[in-house]
């Protein structure tokens, strides 16, 4: 077993016996889909959080910080991921200790700026630390090594700014937002160290096929409770027509968003990542992923709380929070994908933008009429939208590979 790497391999990965093969397409496994089932059950806990606050700018600013921090946690996890291999033992006992924290973080949510504040920060920190502090530890010294001890130490600084947000009431707002910056700006800064200077992206190598793959599941993820949470809202009531009505236009429009990013732009975003330089694509997938892909996530969770409002009272008048709800998400995880497809330098359609405009001018004017009437409104929408950018988004040729390398 080799604990270096080859001698003009030209790549800053190790290869030992606890990484993936390079050279080889790598595919999601099945240790991540297990792995993955934590942040379902994490997204259901943050669509409930925001549902049990009545849809207030507080309980609003406190999911989408719970969001930030639950996603932040699971895209280190992935970047980590996509050059450990999940088959070997002990990545799969790291991974596991992530879950295991991972799960206390998500129990937490629903009073995670409450009594249960603590156990979500500490819970965070950990899995951030041990994971960044397992990958320093079982590399041998090069860059590799070095790029870990970089993430380390600014997962480290922002620990005690977790924790004391955790124990202080008064301060925790003030404290959490201070660390997760911290956090949120370590890819950016490229891990910047005094005195040891930066991780460039050139030195980030990525498998662009699994790296897709795995920001694709999320997605699924986050549309799989976004069709739970309504299913589960209907069972629960006296089933009638307009419930029955409901349930069916919201499940379309999560087809909808399942179409458009399927469909449309994912393929794109694979396709680049996939065909960039070694050079290029680590900031592409830190740009894309890392970061653009936050609002699409936020958008179908929002859209989510939008349409169990829907179901459970769907001829009642919208209050322009539910409508909100119901239109911003879907206009939030549009203009996410229109971010994604500028990084990429792929010309953003009109449609989509005018998609955007039409769903947010919506608000005021469905703002008072029935859940149901303005689902259906959404829907229109975004089937419009759909079919346009079917036909006029190329298929990308079979049979090409997301090495996520250069040739």
């Amino acid at each position: 077993m080799s604990d270096a790497t080859p001698e003009g391999s030209g790549t800053v990965i190790p290869q030992i016996r606890i990484m993936r093969r390079s050279g080889l397409e790598q595919r999601a496994t099945f240790f991540e889909l297990f792995f993955d089932l934590v942040y379902v059950f994490a997204v259901t806990q943050l669509s409930h959080h925001l549902l049990a606050s009545h849809l207030t700018w507080t309980g609003a600013a406190e999911t989408a910080f719970m969001l930030l921090a639950v996603y932040w946690a699971w895209n280190y996890t992935t970047w980590m991921a996509n050059w450990f291999d999940p088959e070997t033992a002990p990545v799969r006992l790291v991974l596991t200790f992530v879950m295991l924290a991972s799960l206390l973080m998500a129990v937490a949510i629903p009073e995670g700026f409450g009594d249960l504040a603590l156990l979500f920060a500490c819970s965070y920190a950990a899995l951030q630390i041990g994971r960044n502090l397992f990958v320093v530890i079982v590399t041998p010294p090069g860059t590799f090594n070095r790029n870990f001890r970089h993430i380390l130490a600014w997962s480290v600084a922002s620990a005690p700014l977790w924790v004391a947000g955790g124990l202080i009431d008064d301060a925790r707002w003030p404290l959490w937002l201070v660390a997760l910056a911290l956090d949120l700006s370590g890819p950016l800064a490229q891990y910047w160290v005094p005195g040891d200077g930066s991780a460039p992206m050139s030195q980030w190598a990525i498998d662009g096929h699994h790296f897709a793959e795995r920001f694709q599941l999320f997605v699924i993820i986050a549309l799989g409770e976004s069709i739970v949470l309504t299913g589960v809202t209907a069972s629960g009531t006296e089933m009638s027509l307009e419930i029955g009505l409901a349930l069916g236009v919201s499940f379309l429009g999560s087809v909808a968003l399942w179409w458009l990013y399927f469909s449309g732009a994912s393929p794109v975003i694979a396709h680049r990542l996939g065909h960039s330089s070694s050079e290029d694509v680590g900031a592409l997938g830190r740009d894309i992923y890392t970061y653009l892909h936050v609002p699409i996530v936020a958008g179908i969770v929002l859209m989510a709380v939008g349409d169990e409002l829907v179901v459970a009272h769907p001829g009642d008048a919208m209050e322009t929070t539910g409508a909100l709800a119901v239109l911003g998400g879907p206009a939030l995880f549009l203009l996410g994908l229109l971010a994604c497809s500028l990084r990429v330098r792929h010309r953003a359609g009109w449609p989509a933008v005018a998609a955007v405009v039409v769903l947010l001018a919506g608000v005021p004017v469905m703002a008072g009429r029935s859940g149901l009437a303005t689902a259906t409104f959404s829907l229109v929408v975004l089937g419009t939208l759909a079919v346009l950018e079917v036909r006029r988004t190329p298929r990308e040729p079979v049979g090409e590979t997301t090495t996520g390398a250069a040739p």
